[in-house]
């Protein structure tokens, strides 16, 4: 079965945005193989707030090579190339695109999608990019809610930027859970033997 995987940034008081929903106070790292992140997954769900954020900051909420379904109560049902918009619930249209054949699937935001499907036992990784800023206010990692026991499966750290990336096991899925693949590796200078010297072109 497809995982379904919380794959977010969070600032280091537990914030994934700002007041607002923007995106605009994370850190990057140019080490980050966005490219290979995404090969990881052909589907992404997220709430509308999330969608409305992304299309505010002037993209139209798709995400390259991935289908995007977007939950919203408010918003008209839609379908477009590369996105679906519906008033469907959550839990039943993610449990049934868990059983369908493909790559995993990104739980792209906000907070209080994550809360439902991981309180409806759909959530199978956590896996978050730990910025190192405090926000001090916004959006949360996660509402108020009943408690999920995680597993550590990996953890990476981008010196340069300060960011931690851990990725978690929910306990109570049988879903394998997720190395930490898309940090690009730093190009080495080759160094010379000890004792030997480089000769000179003659």
């Amino acid at each position: 079965m497809r995982r379904l995987r919380y794959q977010v940034a969070v600032s280091l008081d537990g914030f994934i945005a700002g007041p607002r929903g923007e995106y605009d106070r994370l850190v990057s790292d140019p080490s980050i193989d966005f490219v290979a992140l995404l090969k990881e997954f052909d589907t992404a769900v997220m709430g509308r707030k999330t969608y409305e954020e992304m299309k505010a900051q002037g993209g139209d909420g798709t995400l390259t090579g991935l289908e995007v379904v977007v939950f919203s109560k408010s918003l008209p049902p839609t379908t477009a190339k590369g996105i679906r918009v519906t008033r469907e619930d959550a839990t039943e249209v993610v449990g049934g695109l868990k059983k369908q054949q493909g790559r995993d699937i990104w739980l792209f935001g906000g907070g209080v999608l994550f809360r439902s499907l991981l309180d409806a036992g759909l959530v199978d990784t956590v896996e978050v990019a730990l910025m190192p800023v405090l926000v001090g206010s916004g959006v949360p990692l996660l509402p108020a809610g009943s408690l999920a026991k995680l597993e550590l499966v990996d953890q990476k750290v981008l010196p340069a930027s300060g960011i931690v990336f851990l990725s978690y096991r929910v306990r109570t899925r049988r879903a394998v859970g997720v190395k930490i693949r898309y940090i690009k590796r730093a190009k080495s200078k080759a160094t010379p033997a000890p004792g030997k010297k480089k000769r000179r072109a003659s």
